[in-house]
């Protein structure tokens, strides 16, 4: 796979962030994204959702076939969300957050806790190879996760809006 041309950059700044954050949450960040990069070395970093309340450094962001997982920091945890974590297998139970709804999980992790490597792993390539899986399926000149287009007044189309009985 590729590298977009800002992957370098965007690496440069996701080490930098780490090295802002320093203490547990810097550790943690580092730690979790050495093991997505042997998990998968065609992995590729990037930046996301660059705005004010982020101090414009966005959120680091590790895709392949699509975005596999982000890393976001807060002042009591770490997060590590899979956008389509729900349709990953989990048999060690990694997934501790965002539990209830159809298509994203998040693993947060506390000062202290530690992650199995191994298991952590296996998910990582459990998501990758979904969105692989996702991106198969997908027609030529299609992205895997295509919107739906929007309807003449710009909201989105309701299954069913438009058809007719007879």
């Amino acid at each position: 796979m590729k590298a977009p041309p800002g992957q370098p950059r965007a690496s440069r700044l996701i080490d930098q962030r780490i090295r802002d954050l320093g203490g547990w949450r810097g550790e943690t960040l580092a730690r979790m994204r050495a093991l997505i990069l042997e998990a998968d070395p065609e992995m590729i970093e990037e930046r996301k959702w660059r705005k004010p309340s982020n101090a414009m450094a966005g959120v680091p962001a590790w895709s392949h076939h699509g975005i596999v997982c982000t890393g976001e920091t807060y002042k009591k945890v770490v997060k590590l969300t899979f956008p389509r974590g729900a349709t990953i297998p989990d048999p060690s139970r990694l997934f501790n957050s965002s539990l209830k709804g159809n298509t994203r999980r998040a693993i947060d992790i506390h000062e202290g806790e530690k992650v199995d490597a191994g298991a952590f792993k296996a998910l990582v390539k459990a998501a990758v190879a979904r969105n692989g899986a996702t991106a198969k399926k997908a027609k030529p000149g299609e992205t895997p996760f295509r919107r739906q287009p929007a309807n003449r007044e710009g909201g989105r189309r309701r299954p069913g809006a438009g058809v007719r009985g007879k």
